[in-house]
């Protein structure tokens, strides 16, 4: 997969950051698109997120590099 959690850049887990220098994006882009599709997205789409992000924040190795 190649994906890392971000060390330094991160607000909670590293998540979104790590997804963001993967591929070249902004990393508050990334953490806005998450939190509109989260809320927008009718459902329990809420917790879902919550729960993804949890599970990614510990599955993902943390990078050393970003």
């Amino acid at each position: 997969m190649g994906i890392k959690r971000a060390k330094r850049d991160r607000w909670i887990l590293g998540v979104c950051g790590g997804v963001a220098h993967t591929y070249g994006w902004s990393s508050n882009m990334v953490r806005l698109a998450t939190a509109v599709i989260a809320v927008i997205i009718p459902g329990p789409s809420t917790l879902l997120a919550f729960v993804i992000y949890l599970l990614l924040g510990a599955i993902l190795p943390e990078s050393e590099e970003f």
